[in-house]
C-alpha cells in the first residue's frame, strides 16, 4: 500500500522532547511496512514550553496525504490552539481532525491504525478507545 492515501498524524505536546519520543514511540510499535506519516508539533518556535499554531499547521501540512489528519494533544492549552485552527477554516488540511485520546496510547492506536489503511473515522476511534485500556 502505498502511503499516499494514509490518514497523517500530528502530536501535539506542550514539549517538543515529549512530542518528538511519542511520535518515535508510536511509530515504532507499528512495526515494520508501510507506516502511516507521523508529525510531532511540541513547544513554542523557540525550543520552549507551549503550543505553537505555526508548528501544528507545519505538521499537518507535512501529514497530509489527502485521507485526513487526525491530532491528538496531551494538555488543555493545545486541544485550546488545535481547536482554534480548526474553527479558522483554512489554517490545517480539508479533514483534520481533533482526536479526543489520552496522549501516549492513543498515539500508537492511531498509528497503527492508520498504517493499515483504515479511514480517519477508524482512526480517531482506535486513538479513544485507548481511554478504556486497564494497566492493573
Amino acid at each position: 500500500m502505498a502511503d499516499d492515501r494514509l490518514v497523517g498524524v500530528v502530536l501535539v505536546s506542550h514539549s517538543g522532547p515529549v512530542a518528538e519520543a511519542v511520535a518515535a514511540l508510536a511509530t515504532g510499535l507499528a512495526g515494520g511496512g508501510t507506516t502511516a506519516p507521523v508529525a510531532a508539533a511540541g513547544g513554542t518556535a523557540d525550543g520552549g514550553l507551549g503550543t505553537s499554531a505555526e508548528l501544528i499547521s507545519a505538521a499537518a501540512s507535512r501529514v497530509d496525504r489527502g485521507a485526513g489528519v487526525a491530532v491528538l494533544t496531551d494538555l488543555g492549552s493545545a486541544v485550546l490552539t488545535v481547536k482554534a485552527l480548526i474553527a479558522e477554516g483554512d489554517e490545517l488540511p480539508d479533514g483534520t481532525r481533533l482526536v479526543d485520546a489520552p496522549f501516549v496510547e492513543g498515539a500508537v492506536a492511531a498509528v497503527v491504525t492508520a498504517s493499515t489503511g483504515a479511514d480517519l473515522t477508524a482512526v480517531e476511534a482506535a486513538a479513544a478507545e485507548a481511554y478504556t485500556y486497564r494497566k492493573v
